[in-house]
């Protein structure tokens, strides 16, 4: 009410003043025969000026007969009735009134009709001041509606009508549900319009959204204030109700809706082909008919952008649709499907706007032939047949780099995009290009640690003679990205092999790269025939080193500090395990019955704390026993502790022992009941393997230096029985080469162990704990040459401690191998 008070301030502030009421008194013929003042001040004729004469003749327009008889034609064929009439004024300006028509007798007994006149100076304000206010009310910028008792209109200015666009003539003396039929809306407020007549309470801010007679394809607002007018008695004379134009308000509010739901519906994920779906689906049907989010191709892959994107050297970057929806069903308006590789002429707006990085919008699209549409056939004949007729091209860019073009299109809309409408297709691009940025780093990182993990993996895995291996390495759900699970198996001299399973606390780039180093330091101490507990308690070292060289960067040192790991050494000769852990879980070992067990093997402590010595554990193993490596997201999750998981760990390998590993792999893995787990999953299976004692020969020799020649005759031998007759050159070579070292630095009985697996493996123990050393004689040198030889021979060689002293050994392949001069080698027992 206080808007309405300053617009019309006598209106609302005192009753309307009706003394002297505008009345009549017509003849059966039509002749005025009684006019009050009132009338005369209503259309400014005299009692003298129209006594006797026919009231018709103030009808409009002036002086017209037939509305004069039209008139007596209604009162006689109505009797009573009230309506809005037209009458002139004196002056001749036009009255709108509303006339009640109420028959009675005449003093002859025939008929006459009383008629009351009320203007809408007198609705308005009943004083001489009405044509005043009626003018100011006339060019009010809200529009102004009075409506009768009936709530018919009898006055109204121009204002409404622009607003609406509904024409005077279809407003005066209709009623609002007969302007705007079949309105649901057209009933509520005429509903309204009662209450106010009946209780006298006026209503503020009503609102009021219809779709207009001249706009139906534009749902207007309107805020309504309604309040009735009375008499000085009280009486109801009718409603005033003042209509506001809120449409750009509301819309405005509306662009603030979506822009705020932009923020909750765009990048729900950092996947950058669902962000982009998200944008086209926020912005149909709220702002296009048509929405395609077209991305540079580089971006879904999380490969690095360009800075800039546009024809270079003649080539139009290519890119990938991520982003697609319509009003209509089946989306008929693309040309090319989601995930779809799209084609972008270079003369177009695509292009233009990728060069200056700045929107393009048509309010009409432009298919002329000398159009760039007009050299692309395809694209017309579809725009064409959809009726597409207003576009926008906005550029997708963020922090300096333009990720792709997001188009929108009107097809069901007549109505032509506007500049409000670009800025708001700017605004929702602008926050979706921020996280499809997010989206794209994040692709990046998380493909550059799956890289990383993938290629610091083993690409295959082989147990050689020693054990059957299968692995499986299930990543953690995506959104974590790649973790430091790792697992290995390495080949040791004798026919041996090493398995290995560990676990970097953590996911991404940094947890990847610790696992690398991790495992490249396993290698190296591997090569070391270092037993496990001792290669441990180096790694364990090493860890605490890595802790404070990355102290700064807390994600890898954290990554490093919490990190576990099981290794074991197999030996298919003696068929017993050897088997150290760093505060990873224990492995459970399947014998070839089924039963399954989880050896007590002391826990030890993370690697990089350093506290306590790691333990060694030996088991004997029968043949075809599984051993099962695995890490914590195999058996322990949010929902279930790890005891309950290796429970089910080893119910589902006792229940399928007898399959190959990888089926058996495959079977545990498949018992998670989950595609995406919340840690990573790694399991390596292992099935033993025994070397039959054809497969190995070892002979005892005393620390004699003519033992040498026994020996090499010994190894020659055997070699004959074995059918590797071709190796028995650089055999004897290196028989003699390794006994003679034995001999010089022992002092207690020597072994020479031959074994025949994938390799020919020659080993020789003695008592001492001095290692050999490789070295390059000079020419003048008479010795030092025993060992450099050795190495040329072998496939590999190296040496191992033992519990009494050491082992010096070399392999070669079971292959014939190229010619050597031994003419030219130099004194074997050098």
């Amino acid at each position: 009410m206080d808007n309405l008070e300053r617009m019309a301030p006598d209106v609302v502030r005192r009753p309307v003043v009706t003394d002297g009421t505008a009345t009549a008194v017509l003849d059966a013929c039509g002749a005025v025969v009684g006019w009050t003042p009132g009338a005369e001040r209503l259309v400014g004729y005299s009692a003298a000026e129209v006594m006797g004469r026919p009231a018709g003749l103030m009808l409009l327009p002036s002086g017209d007969a037939s509305k004069a008889s039209a008139f007596v034609d209604r009162c006689r064929a109505q009797g009573g009735w009230s309506g809005l009439v037209a009458l002139r004024h004196r002056d001749g300006r036009r009255l709108d009134m509303n006339l009640r028509v109420s028959p009675f007798s005449g003093p002859d007994g025939g008929p006459q009709w009383l008629v009351s006149a009320t203007g809408t100076e007198a609705l308005l304000s009943g004083t001489a001041n009405g044509l005043a206010l009626e003018s100011l009310l006339a060019r009010a910028p809200v529009g102004i509606i009075v409506r009768d008792l009936e709530l018919r209109c009898t006055w109204v200015n121009d204002t409404l009508g622009q607003q609406d666009g509904i024409p005077r003539e279809d407003r005066l003396g209709r009623r609002l549900t007969d302007t705007l039929p079949g309105l649901a809306e057209a009933e509520e407020a005429e509903a309204v319009m009662r209450r106010v007549l009946k209780t006298g309470k006026p209503v503020a801010d009503l609102e009021f959204r219809t779709w207009l007679p001249a706009d139906r394809h534009r749902e207007h607002a309107f805020s309504v204030s309604i309040f009735r007018l009375e008499d000085a008695d009280g009486r109801a004379l009718g409603v005033c109700a003042m209509w506001v134009d809120v449409t750009r308000r509301e819309q405005a509010r509306e662009r603030l809706a979506i822009i705020g739901e932009a923020s909750t519906r765009i990048g729900s994920t950092l996947d950058v082909m669902r962000t982009g779906q998200e944008l086209a689906d926020l912005a149909v049907p709220l702002l296009a008919d048509f929405a395609a989010v077209d991305l540079a191709e580089s971006v879904p892959l999380g490969e690095e952008s360009l800075a800039r994107l546009g024809p270079m050297g003649g080539q139009v970057p290519v890119f990938c649709r991520a982003g697609l929806a319509s009003v209509r069903r089946g989306i008929p308006e693309a040309l090319w499907a989601r995930g779809e590789t799209v084609f972008v002429p270079p003369a177009s707006p695509f292009t233009r706007v990728l060069a200056s990085g700045k929107s393009h919008m048509e309010r009409v699209m432009d298919t002329s032939p000398g159009s760039w549409l007009g050299q692309d056939p395809v694209r017309v004949r579809k725009i064409l047949e959809v009726g597409m007729h207003s576009c926008m091209y906005v550029p997708i860019h963020a922090r300096g780099t333009v990720l792709g073009v997001a188009f929108f299109a009107r097809t069901e809309d007549p109505t032509p995009f506007e500049a409000d409408d670009l800025l708001l297709a700017e605004e929702l691009v602008n926050r979706a290009a921020l996280s499809l940025d997010n989206a794209n780093r994040y692709t990046r990182e998380r493909a550059a640690a799956f890289a990383l993990q993938r290629n610091l993996l083993p690409q295959r895995l082989t147990g050689g003679t020693a054990v059957e291996v299968a692995s499986h390495y299930l990543p953690a759900d995506s959104r974590h990205g790649a973790g430091g699970d790792w697992f290995d198996v390495i080949p040791l001299s004798g026919a041996r092999v090493a398995l290995v399973v560990g676990d970097v606390v953590g996911h991404g780039i940094n947890a990847a790269a610790t696992m690398g180093r991790l495992r490249t330091a396993v290698h190296t101490l591997a090569d070391m025939d270092l037993p496990p507990d001792e290669l441990l308690a180096h790694l364990d070292d090493l860890a605490i080193r890595l802790i404070e060289e990355d102290a700064d960067d807390k994600g890898t040192a954290t990554a490093v500090l919490g990190a576990t790991c099981l290794y074991a050494v197999y030996d298919p000769v003696l068929r017993r395990c050897t088997m150290a852990r760093a505060g990873h879980p224990p492995p459970a070992i399947v014998d070839p019955d089924g039963h399954v067990t989880f050896p007590d093997l002391p826990a030890g402590t993370p690697l990089g704390l350093g506290l306590v010595p790691f333990e060694s554990v030996e088991l004997e193993l029968p043949e075809a026993s599984v051993l099962a490596f695995y890490t914590d997201g195999l058996v322990e999750s949010r929902d279930q502790d790890i005891d309950a998981g290796m429970d089910r760990l080893g119910a589902v390998l006792a229940a399928q022992a007898g399959l190959p590993p990888e089926e058996l792999c495959s079977a545990v893995v498949d018992s998670l009941g989950t595609p995406a787990p919340y840690d990573d999953v790694t399991l390596l299976l292992a099935r033993t393997r025994t070397l039959s004692p054809s497969q190995t020969v070892f002979w005892e020799l005393p620390p004699d230096p003519a033992v040498v020649s026994t020996a090499r005759s010994l190894a020659v031998g055997q070699l004959a029985q074995w059918g590797l007759e071709d190796l028995a050159m650089t055999t004897e070579l290196i028989v003699s080469e390794l006994v003679t070292n034995a001999i010089r630095h022992a002092t207690g009985p020597i072994g020479l162990r031959l074994i025949r697996h994938q390799l020919l493996s020659c080993e020789v123990s003695d008592t001492s704990n001095s290692l050999p050393r490789l070295r390059h004689a000079r020419t003048t040198d008479e010795d030092g040459r025993g060992l450099f030889l050795v190495a040329q021979m072998s496939h590999r060689r190296g040496t191992r401690y033992t519990a009494d002293g050491k082992t010096v050994w070399a392999e070669q392949e079971l292959t014939p191998v190229s010619a050597y001069d031994l003419s030219s080698a130099a004194d074997p027992h050098g």
